[in-house]
């Protein structure tokens, strides 16, 4: 499986109790289209696991998978991604993309001038900041907003904006 045909949508924390459960940090509502039986990958695409159960728990998710049946077997998977395969995704609204589809695109102004790439997404709250990295060493921050991010064009690998003033 490539990397483009899976989605991370969490962090396993830690195990959770003494059967095997995993602990889970979603990273958005995604992570709801997992339901039991479904398949998820732990760390990588090359390690498959069958979901047994999933239920919430405070902020979190608790995880049982197949293989998964002590505390010991659980803390293998500490620290690593909960992937799953992007076609079991439910599709995203339009104007909305995963963060993949967005780092490394190509920052192009309204004149055609080259500005770098999003290397980062920060996260504000509000709205996400794209970090872009040109040949300098100085850094842009870019507001995520539809006065700056004037196009999002996966096709040809870019993002059309323009930069307000006291950015540039």
């Amino acid at each position: 499986m490539d990397d483009q045909d899976i989605l991370a949508v969490g962090r396993v924390l830690r195990p959770h109790g003494i059967r095997g459960e995993l602990l889970v940090d979603p990273y958005s509502e995604t992570i709801r289209s997992i339901e039991a039986e479904s398949q998820v990958f732990i760390g990588s695409p090359d390690n498959p696991h069958t979901v047994l159960s999933i239920r919430s728990h405070r902020s979190h998710l608790i995880l049982r998978i197949e293989g998964s049946e002590d505390r010991e077997a659980a803390e293998a998977f500490r620290g690593s991604e909960l992937l799953i395969p992007m076609q079991s995704a439910e599709p995203l609204p339009e104007g909305v993309y995963y963060r993949w589809q967005i780092l490394g695109l190509a920052v192009v102004e309204l004149d055609g001038q080259h500005l770098g790439t999003v290397a980062e997404i920060l996260e504000t709250g509000a709205n996400d900041v794209y970090i872009v990295r040109g040949d300098g060493p100085r850094e842009l921050l870019l507001p995520a907003i539809e006065s700056v991010i004037l196009e999002v064009d996966l096709d040809q690998g870019r993002l059309l904006v323009r930069v307000p003033e006291g950015l540039e």
